[in-house]
C-alpha cells in the first residue's frame, strides 16, 4: 500500500473543567494534545506509556466514542464522519475490545446474542447472524454447544474476553483496537489469548492497534510501537529497534523499568524521578524536560519538531539538527 489504512492528524481532546461557586478553576485537561500517527494494513501498532498519558482516550477517539476537540481520523483515504465515510460504515470496519471483559458485555444477553447483536444492527438477518456468532465462538476456542446459551456471569475472565474478541470480529472488521485487552488476565490465560489474537490476525487479515502497559506483551505482539507521554507522541519505531535502541530519554527510562532476570542488567535507582506533570497546566517546551536526565535550558524554551514522527521519528531536541541542544546533530563539540 502507498497510503496507511488509518491516519491520525492533529488529534486533540481537551476535557473542560467546571468553575466553583467563586468563579475559580476552569481550564481544560489536555488528555490528548496533537497526535499524529499512522497504522498500515496488516500490522500491529503497539501503544505504550504511563497511566494517564492518553492511551485509552486515544482509543475512544479512534472509535469516535467521544468527539475530538480538533484533528481528524482518515480511514482508507476517507475522513471519518464525512459524507464519504459516515460513522456507521466506519464502525463496520473498525471494532474495539475493551479492558473490562465483564462490564463490556450485556449481563441480560446470552453469549450468542451478544455476538449476533452487532451484525443484526447492521442489516444481517437473524439466522445468518446467529450462525456467524456460533462460528466465531468456535474460532476463539469456545465450543458453541457448551457456551452459546450461557450468560457472562457464568464464564471466567478469559472466556469472557474470548467472547469480546468474537463480538469484535462479528462485523468482519479490517482493524481491531485492543485497549488493555489482556491486562486483567492471569499469565497462563494471557498467553493463550495472545496466541489466539495472532492466529485470528493471520486467518482474517486483520490490523491491530494494541494498547497496553505491559511492555513484554507489546514487544511480543507488535510490529511497530508508539510511545506516548502526557498526551503527545514521544517516539515511533519498529518494535525490535525501539526496544533494543530507544532514542527518546523517556522511552529509555520506560524500558529500563522492565523486570530482568539477568543480575547484570538490574538497576538500583529509579530511572525517573517524580510524577508526570499536571495535564491541566503542562510545562512549556518539551513536556518531558522536568524529569529528563539529559535536559538543557533549550528544552524548557522550545518544543521538539513533530514533522515526520508519524512514520517513525522521535520528538526530542537531541535528535533535531540545529535545535540548540549540545547532543543535537551538527552541534559544536
Amino acid at each position: 500500500m502507498t497510503a496507511p489504512l488509518l491516519a491520525v492528524r492533529g488529534l486533540v481532546k481537551h476535557f473542560p473543567l467546571k468553575k466553583d461557586v467563586l468563579g475559580r478553576g476552569g481550564g481544560v485537561v489536555r488528555a490528548v494534545d496533537g497526535l499524529d500517527f499512522e497504522v498500515w494494513q496488516g500490522e500491529t501498532l503497539g501503544v505504550v506509556g504511563e497511566s494517564g498519558c492518553g492511551k485509552s482516550t486515544t482509543a475512544r477517539l479512534l472509535m469516535h466514542l467521544i468527539e475530538p476537540t480538533a484533528g481528524e481520523v482518515v480511514f482508507d483515504g476517507a475522513r471519518v464522519g464525512s459524507r464519504d465515510l459516515p460513522l456507521k460504515a466506519y464502525h463496520r470496519q473498525v471494532q474495539m475490545v475493551f479492558q473490562d471483559s465483564y462490564a463490556s458485555l450485556n449481563p441480560r444477553l446470552t453469549v450468542e446474542h451478544s455476538i449476533a447483536f452487532g451484525p443484526q444492527v447492521h442489516g444481517v438477518g437473524r439466522r445468518e447472524a446467529t450462525e456467524r456468532a456460533r462460528s466465531l465462538l468456535a474460532k476463539v476456542g469456545l465450543e458453541p454447544r457448551r457456551f452459546a446459551e450461557r450468560y457472562p456471569h457464568e464464564l471466567s475472565g478469559g472466556q469472557r474476553q474470548r467472547v469480546n474478541i468474537a463480538r469484535a470480529l462479528a462485523l468482519e472488521p479490517r482493524i481491531v483496537i485492543l485497549d488493555e485487552a489482556v491486562s486483567a488476565l492471569d499469565k497462563s490465560v494471557e498467553a493463550q489469548v495472545l496466541n489466539l489474537l495472532l492466529d485470528l490476525k493471520d486467518e482474517f487479515g486483520l490490523t491491530y492497534v494494541f494498547i497496553s502497559h505491559d511492555l513484554q506483551v507489546v514487544r511480543f505482539i507488535s510490529d511497530r510501537v508508539m510511545v506516548m507521554y502526557l498526551g503527545e507522541v514521544a517516539e515511533v519505531g519498529a518494535a525490535e529497534s525501539l526496544f533494543e535502541a530507544p532514542r527518546h530519554p523517556y522511552t529509555a527510562a520506560l524500558l529500563s523499568s522492565m523486570p530482568s532476570m539477568d543480575p547484570d542488567r538490574r538497576i538500583e535507582q529509579a530511572p525517573l524521578a517524580g510524577d508526570p506533570p499536571n495535564p491541566i497546566d503542562p510545562p512549556g517546551g518539551c513536556r518531558f524536560h522536568p524529569r529528563c536526565p539529559r535536559a538543557e535550558a533549550v528544552c524548557a524554551q522550545r518544543a521538539p519538531a513533530r514533522a515526520g514522527i508519524a512514520r517513525g521519528g522521535v520528538a526530542c531536541l537531541m535528535h533535531e539538527p540545529g535545535s540548540g541542544h549540545a547532543a543535537a546533530p551538527g552541534a559544536a563539540a
